[in-house]
């Protein structure tokens, strides 16, 4: 009984969001190109070093999150920064730290709707960076961003880079 409840209340939540459970993308044409023109604007932004414009770009709540690279031991290699502040800070600590240069591949630029006012980017880089015991090698990494919609604007509601490790060594 216990698992028909279950199964019961997962397809009651799926047919209250009827575009999701008819399959249809929630996010039209329009919005996810206002994303792809903001996801540009913020490479744009984050290799001029502009930690204002970069400042705006991210949703005002202590819910924001950045996960990035740590310089602190404690934090581990990667954490995630949460809320505005330290958002702020990280990405200064990371712009002043020398030279810093994201180039997407913007072919492989991916936008998808997970509502109609939340969506999710995801794209391919490299990023040449200098922080926290990094040489300043372009290195391949992925970044997922959630895209919230406020007002009129799209923000950034957290914004993940994974680092992509190397390919195993072949064998034999």
């Amino acid at each position: 009984m216990h698992k028909t409840v279950l199964a019961a209340a997962a397809a009651l939540a799926v047919s209250a969001v009827p575009s999701l459970a008819a399959g249809k993308e929630p996010l039209n044409d329009r919005a996810a190109n206002q994303i792809r023109t903001q996801f540009s604007r913020l490479m744009d932004l984050a290799n001029r070093h502009d930690f204002k414009g970069l400042h705006a770009m991210f949703w005002q709540s202590p819910s924001a999150l950045l996960v990035a690279k740590s310089a602190i031991p404690a934090e581990g290699n990667w954490a995630g920064f949460w809320g505005n502040e330290a958002i702020d800070r990280k990405l200064h600590d990371i712009g002043t730290s020398g030279p810093v240069v994201l180039e997407p591949d913007y072919t492989k630029l991916k936008v998808v709707g997970l509502t109609h006012d939340v969506a999710e980017s995801y794209a391919p880089m490299n990023i040449t960076v200098s922080y926290a015991g990094q040489d300043g090698t372009p290195r391949p990494f992925l970044m997922i961003i959630d895209w919230i919609h406020v007002g009129k604007d799209w923000k950034v509601a957290s914004e993940i880079i994974l680092p992509v490790p190397p390919a195993p060594a072949a064998k034999g």
